[in-house]
C-alpha cells in the first residue's frame, strides 16, 4: 500500500507498506539522494514475511516533495522526518534499519528518541561519535585517523553531473554502482540498470538531486547518547565497503552501547542480489531475537 504523509509545512513524503499490519513494524531509511525504492523488492518482501515493512522517499527524492531550492533544510530535519513517518502511520515503536546517511539518521533518532525503537540495524555508515577506535591489538586510533572514502569514489563524486538525457544518466549511475559495489563480488550490470530505470520511472524524471550533500550537517554528533544506548543494535560489516571501509563497522559497534557486528561476505556499499539473502537473514535473526526478548 502506498500513502503520502504530510510531515512538515509544505513537505509531503511518499511511503509504501508491505506485510501484515499487525506484524512488528520495521522502518527502512535509505541513504543520501536515494529513493525508498532503492531498497530491493526481494529484500523488502523477505522482511515483510515477518514484519510490517515501511519504506519512504526522503525529501528531494522519488515522489516526495522536492523542496530544497525554495526551502533549504538541515540533515537534522531529515532525522525529524523519520519520527514523523512513524507518527503519520500511528506507530508507537518499530524496528529501524538505516543505510549510509540513513544509518546516520538512525543513530540520531536512536539517541534522541530511544523510546520509539524496538531494535536497530545499521548498514554502510559511520559512527556519529568522537570515541576513538580500539583495534584488536589494543591500540587506540582517533576517529580522524580511520580510513577515509576510497579515492575512486571521491574521484567519481568530484565529476560535474551534466544532463545528457535519461540513457546517459542511467549509464552514469551504472558506473557509480560499479565503484560502490566494491569489487569483491561479480558486478551485475543488468540488476543495477533495472534498478535505476525503476527509480527514474518512480520519480518521474532523471534529474539528479544534490540537496542532501548541500544540507547543513552541524549538530549530528551523539557521542554520549550513543554510548548510553539500550536499544538492541546490529551493525552490518561489509568487507568491500569503499565509502566507510573497515574498521568503521567495528568502530560503530564500539560506540553504541550493546551493539554487535555481523559481516556479509563480499558486500560493498550496495545491495545486489548476492547479499540480499544473507542480509535479510541477519536482520531477521536480530529482530526475531529482540522481539522474543
Amino acid at each position: 500500500m502506498q500513502q503520502f504523509l504530510d510531515v512538515a509545512p509544505g513537505i509531503r513524503l511518499w511511503t509504501e507498506q508491505r506485510g501484515a499490519a499487525d506484524a512488528p513494524p520495521l522502518l527502512l531509511v535509505m541513504g543520501a539522494q536515494a529513493s525508498g525504492v532503492g531498497w530491493p523488492d526481494d529484500l523488502v518482501d523477505a522482511l515483510a514475511e515477518h514484519h510490517w515493512v515501511i519504506r519512504y522517499d526522503h525529501r528531494d527524492t522519488g515522489r516526495s516533495t522536492w523542496s530544497w531550492d525554495d526551502r533549504p533544510y538541515r540533515i537534522a530535519d531529515l532525522a525529524d522526518d523519520v519520527i514523523a513517518v512513524l507518527d503519520g502511520l500511528g506507530i508507537e515503536r518499530a524496528h529501524l534499519v538505516g543505510m549510509s546517511l540513513g544509518g546516520m539518521l538512525a543513530q540520531m533518532v536512536l539517541a534522541d528518541h530511544p523510546d520509539r525503537w524496538i531494535g536497530a540495524t545499521l548498514i554502510g555508515t559511520m559512527a556519529l561519535s568522537t570515541t576513538p577506535y580500539t583495534a584488536p591489538d589494543g591500540s587506540v586510533v582517533p576517529v580522524g585517523e580511520l580510513p577515509g572514502i576510497r579515492p575512486e569514489v571521491l574521484e567519481l563524486w568530484a565529476r560535474p553531473v551534466e544532463d545528457h538525457g535519461p540513457e546517459a544518466e542511467v549509464a552514469r549511475r551504472l558506473e557509480h554502482w560499479r565503484v560502490l559495489a566494491g569489487g569483491q563480488l561479480p558486478f551485475d550490470a543488468d540488476y543495477y540498470e533495472a534498478l535505476e530505470r525503476r527509480v527514474i520511472e518512480h520519480t518521474g524524471h532523471h534529474r539528479v538531486g544534490t540537496a542532501h550533500g548541500r544540507a547543513d550537517d552541524s549538530g549530528m554528533l551523539r557521542t554520549e547518547e550513543l554510548a548510553r544506548n539500550e536499544v538492541p543494535t546490529l551493525v552490518i560489516a561489509a568487507p568491500a565497503e569503499p565509502v566507510f571501509p573497515p574498521p568503521h563497522p567495528q568502530h560503530l559497534a564500539q560506540c553504541i552501547g550493546g551493539a554487535h557486528v555481523v559481516e556479509i561476505p563480499g558486500m560493498g556499499h550496495a545491495l545486489p542480489p548476492a547479499v540480499q539473502g544473507p542480509l535479510a537473514e541477519a536482520i531477521l535473526a536480530h529482530t526475531g531475537a529482540v522481539t522474543a526478548a
